[in-house]
């Protein structure tokens, strides 16, 4: 019984790093639906780093994973605290300024939205890429900080789609 004891030890020990590296720092993902399509795709596999926002500030256009209700939502952030929030005629504006957004494709339609306040303190505007499909903040609303699990910009599989989406 000794013997099985310390053969196995080392790989109890293994088995609690991994579960406390999964339960706290990072844990892949999976992208469900078409809602950040061309950026990523469905059943895309992400790593998610649950540590980003706990020593640095979540940032304009980061794509992050929202708890909602208990499901996991991946969007892109669009408007931070503070931010009045307009999308007319297909364009986005930050605070009465023009933003380009790269990332959209050019057939991606937006229909006009207006916030109607000023984003609140620790609360985040966040859309999908694609926009005609996505559900997020248009018609779910503001999330708050304490919803967002995390930063999601690296694509692990397929291989062929490996590599950061910042």
């Amino acid at each position: 019984m000794k013997k099985f004891i310390e053969e196995t030890y080392p790989y109890l020990i293994i088995l609690v790093i991994v579960i406390l590296i999964k339960q706290f720092i990072v844990s892949p993902i999976q992208v469900n639906g078409d809602s950040m399509y061309d950026t990523l795709h469905n059943n895309d596999i992400m790593i998610l780093n649950k540590l980003a926002y706990k020593f640095n500030d979540i940032e304009r256009f980061d794509i992050v994973v929202i708890n909602y209700e208990g499901r996991y939502l991946i969007k892109r952030i669009i408007g931070l605290p503070g931010d009045k929030i307009k999308i007319d005629g297909n364009k986005l504006y930050i605070n009465d300024e023009y933003v380009e957004e790269p990332y959209l494709n050019s057939s991606t339609i937006t229909e006009n939205y207006e916030l109607p306040n000023v984003i609140p303190h620790d609360y985040y505007f966040v859309l999908g890429d694609n926009r005609d499909v996505s559900l997020d903040s248009r018609s779910l609303g503001l999330f708050s900080k304490k919803q967002i699990e995390g930063k999601a910009s690296l694509t692990i599989f397929p291989f062929g789609r490996f590599g950061s989406k910042e």
